[in-house]
């Protein structure tokens, strides 16, 4: 197996991401192709030392920028990392590709060049939800503001695929997310997917399990948690948001007075438990699922332990085969 890696994607470019890349080419033994600035590159893994032999470079001289227009700047830079690296995946230079940059010119760039599945209305971008039992895959989290019904059902079916070959549940709970438990609850298109959801679950045997509000999403009520890409955004940067908050509070408050920061360093194992669970590098990135070929997108912020997560979660995703199972969910009612 060989998975392209963009080699400057991350904030920290390249370091993290070449780092991270030769890490899993350890780790779990497969082929690497890094892709960027020939020189960059190897400047870096000189750095490194020991490199397995079965990581490789692709050059590509140009990037693209954080403020740059997606769609735009994947037409104009053919020579970009993002570009070149979702290429090698449809030449079948490469099983997988790997970014931690620009999502947006990720998304534009696979739907470009791998084209969508046949029979796939929209590719949905998947995010891992941390929680105390394990994540769940809450699923479309940006590449699609406004959805239809029947959009929002195969955001069910790709992200049952994707669960139960990458985090290995053999029966996931499928949900959508409402302001309420009840069928009649949602807006129009909610309504009309639960229907189709549950039309489902009656032919294939997919455990759909209803409607979970946005209390039930960190209570893991449900291993994947489908929501239209305006939604599930808010909900997944409001987490986010209310996370860095309490951390923050956390630590001051332990540094408020003696007394405390005493007690704070007795219940440090706890916090770093919890901080474990948290912490989004143990994930690596979020699929984009509906393309033809397995792209994973990760945060720009990511160091070498999450690029590596990245590559990991790449590689089962390959091994589980989660185009074929998509493809077969999508026209499983046809």
């Amino acid at each position: 197996m060989k998975i392209a890696v963009d080699a400057m994607g991350s904030d920290a470019r390249p370091v993290p991401d070449v780092q991270g890349a030769v890490e899993a080419a350890r780790e779990y033994n497969i082929g690497i192709l890094l892709v960027g600035p020939e020189t960059q590159i190897r400047q870096e893994l000189k750095k490194i030392g020991s490199v397995p032999a079965g990581v490789e470079i692709c050059n590509a001289t140009q990037e693209i920028a954080m403020n740059e227009h997606p769609a735009n700047a994947v037409r104009e830079k053919k020579d970009s990392t993002i570009v070149v690296g979702i290429q090698q995946v449809k030449l079948g230079n490469a099983d997988a590709y790997v970014s931690m940059g620009h999502t947006g010119a990720n998304l534009a760039a696979a739907i470009f060049e791998l084209q969508r599945i046949k029979g796939v209305h929209r590719p949905a971008l998947g995010a891992l939800f941390p929680t105390p039992q394990g994540p769940s895959l809450l699923i479309d989290v940006g590449a699609n503001t406004d959805c239809k019904p029947e959009w929002l059902d195969q955001f069910g079916v790709m992200g049952e695929s994707y669960v139960r070959g990458v985090l290995r549940i053999e029966q996931p709970r499928v949900a959508l997310l409402s302001n309420g438990e009840e069928e009649i609850k949602g807006n129009q298109a909610v309504q009309e997917a639960h229907a189709l959801l549950k039309q489902r679950a009656a032919k294939t045997g997919m455990n759909f399990i209803g409607n979970v509000e946005g209390k039930d999403v960190a209570a893991h009520l449900a291993d994947v948690i489908v929501a239209d890409g305006f939604v599930g955004n808010i909900a997944l940067k409001t987490a986010e948001g209310i996370a860095k908050m309490l951390n923050e509070l956390i630590r001051s408050e332990i540094k408020a007075n003696p007394i405390s920061t005493v007690g704070g360093a007795l219940a440090m194992p706890a916090f770093n438990k919890v901080k474990k669970i948290l912490d989004y590098t143990e994930y690596g990135g979020a699929p984009l699922l509906g393309v033809n070929g397995v792209v994973i997108v990760g945060h720009g912020r990511s160091n070498a332990v999450a690029v590596k997560n990245a590559v990991r979660a790449a590689k089962r995703a390959v091994e589980a085969n989660i185009l074929a199972a998509i493809r077969s969910g999508v026209t499983a009612l046809d």
